[in-house]
């Protein structure tokens, strides 16, 4: 990546002429079968631009209870795009079919429309469980017969295709716009991408300039997008394994606990008896980062940096820990 940037053409990007941005915007289009992309600094202003460019104010969106644009996107939808949200609960981040047909809402004297549908693939607080497909088609369906929108927050979904062994596109066909992180288990430094219509990302960059992210020489951080791409997808299936390896052994130790029908791509959910906290405190002094997502439950993430002898010497930690601090 650092040969990439070193010798990514360029130009400005505000005014639209850096060849590498256009490059890399063109490959997401391609990659995911949308008409057009653009590249943003982050994958919550991915969001939110898709929200504001899909919906008028006082729309109403649909969107899972515990999603990435409810609980750590700062109220973003009601602030920028100000659209009414009605949150339904789910198995793991996937959402019942026949509810969210049952909240799709008709514009009248006394209630907002609903105008879009929001999705997150792989799912962050589900511990990066995956939609099933079928259930994807089956979003789409409904959307259709009611003139509703889909949006992906798709912050991890190459890892969602990887897991099934399918293509992305595969995915996101069944969505009218995606988000996708280039950081993360793509590797890169920064930056994400939004693919949708030609008019819907014209809106877009509208609101990216609007919100301060439009930027100059972007061409230096869209080369390493580039290799992400290019290089980086079939690589996330070593972070599932080492996932999954890793939560074998952490499920067998006392005091903490494992669900491994949940671990499906690079997150572990682990389960603690002792607070949480706690166990991030006793594993961050014996060299392993993580940190609580409930009072009793750590989240563990993979990632390129991660190679078989961090999960070794994780697996050590993990197990000094149990033997000092349980009983």
């Amino acid at each position: 990546m650092f040969a990439a940037m070193q010798n990514a053409p360029l130009g400005d990007d505000v005014l639209g002429d850096d060849p590498t941005v256009i490059q890399l915007e063109e490959l997401a289009a391609k990659m995911t079968g949308k008409q057009s992309a653009l590249f943003v600094p982050s994958g919550t202003m991915g969001n939110q631009l898709a929200l504001a460019s899909h919906c008028d104010r006082g729309d109403a969106i649909i969107i899972e209870e515990q999603a990435h644009i409810i609980y750590y996107e700062v109220g973003a939808p009601a602030l920028l795009a100000g659209v009414v949200t009605f949150t339904l609960p789910s198995t793991r981040g996937v959402m019942d079919p026949g509810n969210v047909e049952r909240h799709i809402l008709r514009r009248d004297l006394h209630t907002p429309g609903t105008s879009l549908i929001c999705l997150e693939n792989t799912h962050n607080r589900g511990g990066g469980s995956i939609i099933p497909i079928e259930t994807m088609r089956d979003y789409r369906q409904i959307a259709d017969t009611h003139g509703v929108k889909i949006h992906l927050d798709g912050a991890r979904v190459f890892n969602a295709a990887v897991a099934l062994g399918v293509p992305v596109i595969d995915i996101t066909e069944h969505v009218d716009s995606v988000n996708f992180c280039l950081s993360k288990g793509l590797r890169s430094p920064i930056g994400s991408l939004l693919c949708g219509t030609t008019e819907m990302i014209d809106k877009a960059r509208i609101w990216r300039k609007r919100l301060g992210g439009g930027m100059r020489q972007a061409g230096i951080l869209a080369a390493c997008g580039i290799v992400s791409l290019t290089q980086m997808v079939d690589r996330l299936a070593d972070d599932h394994a080492r996932a999954k390896r890793l939560a074998m052994a952490i499920g067998t130790l006392p005091g903490l606990s494992v669900d491994l029908d949940t671990v499906k791509t690079n997150m572990v959910l682990v389960n603690t008896e002792a607070p949480a906290s706690d166990w991030r405190i006793w594993l961050a002094e014996a060299g392993v980062l993580c940190f609580p997502v409930a009072a009793n439950r750590l989240r563990l993430v993979f990632h390129g940096d991660i190679d078989d002898d961090c999960v070794v010497r994780a697996e050590q930690a993990f197990k000094e820990v149990a033997t000092a601090h349980t009983k």
